[in-house]
C-alpha cells in the first residue's frame, strides 16, 4: 500500500514539474552550429541563450576563430552559420554566399595602459596616415619618432596583428586604404590573443573589437589595455568632438552618431552557403531580427536603422 501511495505521489508531483511553466523539452532538439567572427561571438551566446528559454529544443554550438574562418566553414558545409564581421569581396559573393546585417560594432587602436606616453597620446591622438606608417611601413618605429621627442634610449613600438584571417585586422586595415596582408607586426591569433599581447607589452601596439577593449557590464576599459585616440580631422590634437574613449556608452553613442569612422566601424553579418532551407535556422534569424534586437544595446553592440532591419527581414521572406 504504501509503495503504491509513493507512486501516485510521485506521478503528482512530476506532473506538477511538467506543467510548471517552463517548455517542455523534446527528445528530438536540433542544433544550430556557428563558427566565425570574434566581433559577433558575445552577442551570438547572449541570442541564444535568451531565444533558449522560449526554444529549449535548440541546441547551440557556437565557436570563435575569426571571420575567415566562419566564411571557410560556411562554405564548406562545416557549420549552419558563418558568423562575419566585414563587408564581403565580389569575390566571395560569387561563390554563393547569403548573408543579412544584424548589428554594428567597431575597431579599436590599441596600447598599453602604462605606455611612457599615453596621456600625450590621448591629448595628440594619431592621424590616419601615422597609423599607415606604424602598421604597414614601419616608417615609424619609435613612440619618440611618432610624437617628436629625442631620446638616447627610445622606446620601440612593437605591433600587434592578427595571424588568423579576421574581419578585425581587415576592417581596421581598411581605415588607411589597406587589407589585412598588408599588415606588419608580430601575428596573434584571435581577439583574446591580441589584447593580451598588448596587455603584457608596455611598447606594445595592436586592435581590438570593441567588447574586448571594454567591458560589457561595467563599461570601463579591461585593466592594462587603453586606447590610442583617432586625431579624425587630422589637426594634431583631439578635438571635444572626438573623445569619446572614455567608457563603452560614450563610445557606442560615437558609433551610432557617425563620429568614430567607418572603417573601421562595420556591420556585422550572418552568412549561409546559400540561402539556408533549415527552418529552425531561418526562425531563429526572424527572431533576431525583431526581438533580438532589444538585446543589441545592452551587450554592447549598436542597432542598425530600422530601415535597414526592415530589408533583413524581406530577405528572409524572398
Amino acid at each position: 500500500m504504501k509503495a503504491k501511495l509513493f507512486i501516485i505521489t510521485a506521478a503528482i508531483f512530476a506532473s506538477l514539474i511538467n506543467f510548471s511553466g517552463a517548455p517542455p523539452r523534446s527528445e528530438k532538439a536540433v542544433s544550430i552550429s556557428f563558427s566565425g567572427a570574434f566581433a559577433l561571438y558575445p552577442l551570438v551566446q547572449t541570442w541564444a541563450a535568451e531565444y533558449n528559454k522560449t526554444h529549449p529544443d535548440i541546441r547551440f554550438d557556437i565557436q570563435a576563430g575569426g571571420a575567415g574562418k566562419g566564411l571557410t566553414d560556411c562554405l564548406a558545409g562545416a557549420v549552419d552559420v558563418g558568423m562575419f564581421s566585414r563587408e564581403l569581396s565580389p569575390e566571395e559573393r560569387a561563390k554563393g554566399v547569403w548573408w543579412i546585417a544584424l548589428c554594428k560594432d567597431a575597431v579599436l587602436p590599441t596600447l598599453n595602459a602604462k605606455n611612457a606616453y599615453i596621456k600625450s597620446l590621448q591629448i595628440r591622438g594619431v592621424k590616419k596616415a601615422e597609423f599607415n606608417s606604424i602598421f604597414v611601413d614601419h616608417s615609424i618605429a619609435t613612440w619618440e619618432d611618432l610624437l617628436g621627442v629625442k631620446k638616447s634610449n627610445p622606446h620601440k613600438i612593437n605591433v600587434y596583428t592578427r595571424a588568423d584571417a579576421a574581419g578585425a585586422a581587415d576592417s581596421w586595415a581598411s581605415f588607411f586604404s589597406k587589407k589585412q596582408e598588408n599588415l606588419k607586426g608580430i601575428g596573434v591569433s584571435g581577439d583574446p590573443g591580441v589584447a593580451d599581447a598588448v596587455r603584457k607589452d608596455i611598447n606594445g601596439i595592436g586592435f581590438n573589437n570593441t567588447l574586448f577593449v571594454y567591458d560589457q557590464k561595467t563599461g570601463k576599459k579591461h585593466p592594462g589595455i587603453d586606447v590610442v585616440p583617432i586625431d579624425v580631422n587630422g589637426n594634431g590634437q583631439i578635438d571635444p568632438d572626438e573623445n569619446f574613449y572614455d567608457n563603452l556608452h560614450i563610445f557606442l553613442k560615437a558609433v551610432n552618431d557617425g563620429k568614430y569612422p567607418s572603417p573601421p566601424a562595420r556591420n556585422l553579418y550572418f552568412l549561409t552557403k546559400g540561402k539556408t532551407q533549415k527552418k529552425e535556422v531561418l526562425d531563429f534569424f526572424r527572431w533576431v531580427l525583431s526581438d533580438g534586437q532589444k538585446l543589441v544595446d545592452a551587450a554592447g553592440y549598436v542597432a542598425l536603422p530600422k530601415g535597414v532591419i526592415q530589408d533583413q527581414i524581406k530577405k528572409l521572406d524572398k
